[in-house]
């Protein structure tokens, strides 16, 4: 238990050492840059598209092109709910029974209405139920078949009742029990989801729901048109930025369904590999599947991540976004949020293409994994000597990697990660799509260990705790997904744009922080130990002690402690606003600029110059110096002085180093100086029985009576300090630090108050958080009122109409008025 608590201290100061280090930021991006709040925008049906909306990520793209798009009016048959923003008059409220295909419109419904894990709960109304779900994307699609007209409204372990509407014939409702035979459950390895169910009428059907990549290769041979149509449909898709998933189904026969079962049941109650032997049972039913259509649904980037992005790039950190979404709709999310664009130049390494498709029709495994293998390389090839040539000239453009996780997979062979990873770190970004949380991980791996940067990994769900764990620094955001990613996390943040402030402003001064307590310590405990390694060799090495053991003992735990814990919590070099105006400040630490043997070495140069001042200047100074008594100054004197000098200068030298003092650091200073003269006081003063230490008594009244004790307290900390001033003015005059010209270029602004910050995070408010902090700002009448338990100032609604701030009504604003006239009308006593 101990070892433990060690251990996770010591990866604490490990996590803060490395917090401004930071090269590269490993991103998912669901719940990550995006906002992880699902809403079904669009699909397609049968090879027909459905859906007349226009995404942000296409109204950003038209903007970079210089276009314009007006937008789509909305139909009346257009509904809104959490989850659900789609409109197209051809589906909603039974019109899609007038299409050319209503039977495979009913099979997309009734698969999104069944194929699924969600809980309903609360009254079984469309208006008032909630679906708990273990993602958004699968409550979304529930919401969605509820508003087509297949209403999920409860649920057993064996049935789930969906109430269907226009099915028979318009306006009719049926409520129908499918019994739920078997659920084949998503994970990362399947990617993708199956029901078993049995109609009322004793119809057997497997429905299947999951990525595009894996549902098209368990597709039949038959209706290669709607294959075709669907998957230009869902390229349109990711091109929109929308999240796909595809739809399909299986007719099963009782035999077929009777032999597979029992394998399952084995499967699912052996003891050893499970989920292994599940997986390969789930591969022998779900085959042969016929495509229903996809689904699309959009989910909105966070507030800030374009501005948040766009401010660590300027850093010099290089952000990689590893997604499990198809590839256009990561290279849409990668530009919305200004990670990629159009003046840099993209390498694409992608297993969509025309020659890898017709390997993969023919079926031979063998030979796609040969083919894509191939192909990997010969991409990996040219583009290692494309970026060689974009680099070798001067004002060549910046670079980017688009790669799928197929390709990934083949790239991270042993014989291909070289190329992998040089052609990435030449690279200003890099998009990892289709990706599994294993490659995530081994991904993260390759930069962490074959590069030997430092590395920050940041994700909001389960699936990312591998690569959190893999980088040196995890970040987990607090969203919609669980608390597995902060529990497994360093840090946790709300939203990510908050990683401005984290690595910018608090990882800046963490590190400079370090830095300073390090090195100080290094130097006050160097030149208290070289002023008593100078004394031995006046005694030959005896083994004759300079100090006094209680000298040494509260050396580091009384004299010079307070006043660098105080630089380690207070001293910055700028501001919060200034770090985060000027990114590039975040270089100096990946470059570890204040952490070199060159600073130390300057460090330890100083501490042997202050420790011979402190020696010589005292021990020459003694020799001719007299107490009152006449008497000459001894070893304990002249010992005393010197410490005296070595406590006053280590102190002071401190307040050189900061580079912001407050109050806290003159208090600190001046107490430690004040604790060593009180201690000195009453340790030189007091003699008992017990005291071995005679040769200390009644010294320091001796010293203070004398001339040279004067003389040493203020020529000695002079002499020894003169060096490093001269030394910090030179180097800022003529070798300054970028934190330091920024400094001098804000030398006469006073520092930002919190009020300003306090208006710039105001313009991030929702509208209804925003009139709330207006109506807060309101100014108030003290209240004289303490009749309730909860009583109000009032008169809100009076300022804020002064202001044009909509302010309702309160209930107790009234109950008050009411109180205030009923006693303004009672009589007064008379006297």
């Amino acid at each position: 238990m101990i070892r433990d608590e060690a251990l996770n201290k010591g990866k604490q100061i490990f996590v803060q050492w490395k917090i401004w280090r930071v090269e590269y930021i490993f991103s998912d991006k669901t719940g990550t840059l995006t906002r992880n709040l699902m809403e079904f925008f669009k699909c397609s049906i049968g090879g027909v598209m459905y859906g007349n909306g226009i995404t942000e990520i296409e109204k950003g793209r038209a903007q970079r092109d210089g276009l314009n798009i007006n937008e789509v009016k909305k139909s009346p048959t257009s509904l809104y709910e959490k989850g659900f923003n789609f409109d197209d008059p051809r589906l909603m409220r039974g019109a899609w029974r007038n299409e050319n295909n209503p039977e495979i419109c009913e099979e997309f419904f009734r698969c999104l209405a069944i194929c699924h894990t969600v809980l309903p709960e609360g009254d079984e109304a469309p208006e008032k139920i909630t679906y708990l779900a273990a993602s958004p994307d699968e409550a979304a699609l529930v919401t969605a078949a509820k508003n087509f007209g297949f209403f999920f409204y409860r649920r057993t372990p064996t049935l789930i009742k969906v109430r269907e509407s226009h099915v028979e014939k318009m306006g009719k409702i049926n409520d129908i029990s499918y019994e739920i035979l078997n659920v084949l459950e998503f994970n990362s390895t399947r990617k993708r989801q199956s029901v078993v169910c049995r109609f009322p009428n004793g119809r057997l059907v497997l429905y299947c729901k999951g990525a595009d990549t894996v549902i098209y290769e368990r597709l039949t041979d038959r209706n290669f048109e709607i294959k075709k149509i669907t998957r230009e449909h869902l390229e349109e898709f990711g091109s929109a930025g929308l999240r796909t998933l595809c739809l399909a189904y299986r007719e099963l026969s009782n035999e077929l369904y009777e032999s597979w079962n029992e394998k399952f049941i084995q499967a699912k109650s052996s003891l050893r590999d499970r989920e292994k032997k599940l997986d390969e049972v789930a591969e022998l039913i779900e085959k042969d599947l016929t495509l229903i259509g996809c689904t699309a649904i959009e989910d909105k980037l966070q507030e800030g991540v374009p501005a948040c992005i766009e401010t660590l790039s300027r850093a010099g950190i290089k952000i990689w976004v590893l997604t499990g979404d198809k590839m256009e709709t990561a290279i849409n999310i990668a530009y919305a949020c200004n990670l990629i664009n159009n003046h840099m130049k993209q390498f694409m390494i992608s297993s969509e293409t025309d020659e890898i498709r017709e390997v993969e029709d023919k079926g031979n495994q063998i030979e796609i994994a040969r083919h894509i293998r191939e192909s990997v390389k010969q991409q990996l090839d040219k583009c290692l000597e494309e970026a060689h040539n974009y680099l070798s000239t001067v004002s060549g453009p910046k670079l980017a990697l688009i790669i799928d996780g197929k390709c990934l997979m083949y790239a991270l062979d042993p014989n291909l990660r070289g190329k992998l990873l040089n052609l990435s770190l030449n690279c200003s970004a890099v998009v990892c799509c289709r990706v599994s949380p294993l490659q995530k991980a081994q991904v993260t791996s390759l930069v962490k260990k074959g590069a030997k940067k430092i590395t920050l990994s940041i994700g909001d769900g389960a699936n990312d705790v591998s690569m959190i764990q893999a980088a040196h620094v995890g970040v987990g955001i607090s969203g919609l997904e669980g608390m597995q990613a902060v529990m497994a996390s360093d840090f946790a943040i709300a939203q990510f744009r908050f990683l401005t402030d984290l690595l910018l402003v608090h990882g800046r001064w963490s590190y400079l922080r370090l830095c300073k307590v390090i090195t100080y310590f290094f130097y006050k405990n160097l030149t208290f130990t070289l002023t008593q390694f100078w004394f031995t060799f006046q005694t030959g090495f005896s083994g004759q002690r300079f100090y006094d053991d209680w000298f040494q003992s509260l050396y580091n735990v009384i004299f010079t402690a307070l006043p660098v814990i105080i630089v380690g919590l207070f001293d910055k070099d700028v501001s919060a606003s200034l770090s985060k105006k000027y990114p590039e400040l975040y270089k100096e630490g990946i470059r570890n600029m204040f952490f070199k043997w060159r600073v130390v070495a300057v460090w330890a140069f100083f501490s042997v110059y202050q420790s011979l001042v402190f020696y010589n200047f005292t021990v020459s100074a003694s020799r001719k110096g007299n107490s009152s008594s006449g008497k000459i100054f001894g070893l304990w004197d002249v010992s005393t002085m010197a410490f005296t000098c070595v406590v006053v200068t280590v102190n002071l030298r401190l307040l050189l180093a900061c580079n912001s003092i407050t109050r806290w650091h003159y208090i600190s200073v001046a107490g430690s100086i004040i604790a060593w003269f009180l201690f000195i006081f009453i340790y030189s003063g007091i003699m008992t029985p017990w005291d071995r230490q005679e040769n200390i008594f009644f010294v320091i009244f001796v010293l203070m009576s004398t001339f040279y004790f004067y003389l040493m307290l203020l020529l000695v900390p002079v002499v020894a300090l003169l060096g490093d001033f001269i030394y910090q003015g030179v180097q800022r005059w003529f070798f300054p630090y970028d934190f330091q010209i920024v400094q001098e270029i804000h030398r006469h602004e006073p520092e930002a108050s919190s009020r300003p910050e306090l208006l710039q995070i105001s313009n991030h408010l929702t509208p209804e958080e925003a009139r709330s902090y207006a109506i807060s700002q309101l100014p108030r009448e003290t209240s004289k009122h303490t009749g309730f338990a909860f009583d109000s100032p009032g008169y809100e609604s009076f300022f804020a109409s002064q202001q044009g701030v909509i302010a309702p009504q309160k209930a107790w604003d009234v109950v008050r008025r009411a109180s205030m006239r009923s006693q303004s009308r009672t009589p007064k006593p008379e006297g």
